[in-house]
């Protein structure tokens, strides 16, 4: 792997050691070290690995397109220094895979929907290389690029995150002389406007759909089409909006970057890696007045540097299929071996020259680096929590499942899992993906099988006075025997045969490294089975054997305290942070008592647990917690579920 620590400089960026040469440096080994994979006309990049879902075709594809990203980030930066050759190494490559008379052309954007993915690549870094690439192609050249490109215009795109690939596209064709619809543009910018959500952050799509394609795409996209379009009305009048949502985001997303430089590790597309930092070079290139430019390159690079120094890349130079170092399960149904390159994006920063103030300024400390906070993110339901002592940011969830209100799918362990952190991955692999275990409160049915919870109302997100968060949400237990194969899967929940249960009503209080659970499942003539809580799953070199629901991994400890039953599952590969996923959990004996506040303590923090917080009861109706800080807080149940 590349020596970065040579390039560090801690008076500079005191946090991560970590400058532009670090960026430029990993950049350029990433890109030097894929041209082994080229084909002949460089027109095809097929890394090791077997097939994705989509082909080889695809891949190769792939391969180009995403490392043309951060080929075009390098020289636009360098305002057209290119030491490496870059741009007429993927010249040659636009030469060869838009000629359809080629044996090593590329896959047509009416051919494959993949391709309208990697077409917006093309044309992004078209438009920022345009004096060093595109005015010195030959004039057939860019006529095949421009038939390439065609397709998009009055094409079907899937109505998430795909609409500004078709406006990316045609907004290039049009600024070359090439054929657009003005009309494709205006309907698209239109649509992408009902993605928008409270506090400047957007859904993918009409569903509760929040993960990191937040940042890395929906804000991505908007800034670099006004800019592309600079000097249009339509551009120049929406763009101050666009800038206005990045800004109010980003004070929420440097909140979920952990001291480690961990990004949540939650939703799909993980193995882009690097990607979760494009949205702080977003801000730095749009100029948003905050987060401050040090900030936002503190949580840039400290994304990069904690995969540098876990195995990604890997010692041949080559971004695989996984989080870490390899781990194939990570990969959705869309992902081959080119599919982690999308993580070029995270080079976006490479784009804004060596004079920038993103560059220059000292590294500001992150927010879990400066002190605890509890920040209620609105949008997509989520109770954020980071603690300095540790460096872990974590999130309660009770407003993310990929879905709707009322429907009945399988619990993805990407979205509908009740916790996310920075230090743990929810369990993806094994018999406990499908069947929820880790951050989880189910029923269990006469098989033992737990119930799931998508399409759960959310009921509360709030503040107290003290400072403790409190969230609410209900949902029918629900249990599905999932309908074919998962070959579709995209990382959402499944739909398929359904079974409902009894309702059930859950309480979140977060203060700290706690969350108390109140659980309660209403009187009901459905068959009530037992209850079980699940907690935080740790990642761990071994499995262990214990009964008191508390697990250690050397620097992390989880604990479930509550209910009458208690134990640790030791799942094996199961995640991509380690061998083994510890995840501790308690019970009832026998059936869920009805209309019962059944109360949890739930733990996850790099100091021994230690005194749990404390619940009682004043009268039947309000309940008195006392955390581990002294401080005392009073609920109100019948409020909270009450909603706002």
């Amino acid at each position: 792997m590349l020596m970065l620590r040579e390039f560090d400089d801690l008076r500079l960026s005191p946090c991560t050691g970590w400058t532009r040469d670090h960026w430029a440096a990993l950049a350029d080994h990433l890109l030097l070290s894929a041209r082994r994979y080229a084909s002949a006309s460089h027109a095809r990049i097929s890394f090791p690995g077997p097939p994705g879902g989509y082909g080889a075709d695809v891949d190769a594809l792939e391969g180009f397109a995403r490392t043309f990203l951060a080929a075009g980030f390098r020289v636009a930066g360098e305002h057209g220094r290119d030491p490496l050759g870059l741009m007429e190494w993927y010249a040659q490559g636009l030469a060869t895979g838009t000629d359809p008379r080629s044996p090593e052309r590329w896959v047509r954007l009416d051919e494959h929907g993949q391709a309208k993915v990697e077409a917006a690549s093309l044309a992004l870094v078209l438009h920022l290389t345009r004096p060093w690439l595109w005015d010195r192609l030959d004039p057939i050249v860019q006529e095949q690029i421009v038939d390439y490109l065609a397709p998009a215009v009055g094409g079907d795109y899937p109505p998430i995150n795909w609409i500004w690939f078709q406006i990316v596209v045609e907004q290039f064709l049009a600024s070359v002389g090439g054929p657009f619809e003005r009309k494709d543009i205006e309907d698209g910018l239109a649509f992408t406007d009902g993605f928008a959500r409270e506090n400047g952050w957007y859904a993918d799509g009409a569903e509760r759909a929040y993960d990191h394609y937040a940042g890395w795409a929906l804000q991505f996209y908007p800034v670099m089409w006004s800019e592309m379009a600079a000097g249009d009305p339509a551009a120049d009048s929406r763009r101050p909006l666009y800038l206005e949502r990045l800004e109010r985001y980003l004070h929420d997303a440097v909140h979920l970057v952990g001291a480690d430089g961990s990004p949540l590790v939650q939703g799909r597309s993980l193995t882009y890696r690097f990607a979760a930092a494009t949205q702080f070079w977003t801000g730095a290139r749009a100029g948003t007045a905050t987060p401050a430019p040090g900030l936002l390159r503190r949580a840039a690079s400290g994304i990069a540097r904690h995969f540098t120094e876990h195995g990604a890349p890997d010692e041949d130079g080559v971004l695989t299929l996984g989080w870490h170092g390899v781990w194939r399960p990570i990969a959705q149904s869309y992902s081959g071996p080119g599919s982690p390159y999308w993580a070029a994006k995270g080079f976006f920063g490479l784009s804004l020259p060596a004079d920038h103030p993103v560059w220059t300024v000292v590294e500001e400390p992150l927010p879990v680096e400066s002190g605890d906070y509890h920040r209620v993110v609105r949008a997509p339901g989520w109770l954020v929590s980071g603690t300095r002592s540790d460096g872990v940011v974590r999130v309660i969830n009770h407003g993310t499942d990929h879905s709707h209100p009322g429907t009945h799918l399988t619990d993805s362990p990407l979205y509908a899992r009740l916790g996310y952190s920075t230090a743990t991955s929810p369990v993806l692999a094994g018999e406990h993906a499908a069947d929820p275990l880790d951050q989880s409160v189910v029923l269990l049915d006469e098989h033992g099988r737990p119930s799931h919870r998508t399409g759960f109302e959310t009921l509360l997100l709030d503040r107290l006075p003290s400072g403790t968060m409190i969230g609410a949400s209900r949902w029918q237990a629900h249990w599905v025997t999932p309908e074919g194969d998962d070959r579709g899967d995209h990382g959402y929940g499944r739909p398929g045969t359904v079974r409902l249960g009894p309702w059930m009503e859950l309480i979140s209080a977060v203060r700290g490294p706690w969350e108390l659970r109140l659980i309660r499942v209403p009187a009901t003539e459905l068959e009530r089975g037992p209850l079980r809580v699940g907690g935080w799953p740790l990642p761990a070199a071994e499995p262990v054997r214990t009964d008191t629901a508390a697990v250690s991994n050397g620097t992390m400890y989880s604990q479930v305290i509550g209910l009458d039953l208690r134990d640790v599952v030791s799942a094996e590969d199961s995640s991509p942070l380690a061998p083994w996923t510890l995840v501790p959990w308690c019970a009832t004996t026998g059936p869920a008592r009805p209309d019962t506040w059944y109360d949890v303590a739930v733990f996850l923090g790099a100091q021994e647990p230690g005194r749990p917080p404390v619940l009682s009861w004043d009268g039947p109706a309000l309940a008195r917690v006392t955390w581990p800080d002294g401080t005392t807080d009073l609920l109100d149940p019948s409020a909270a579920l009450s909603g706002p």
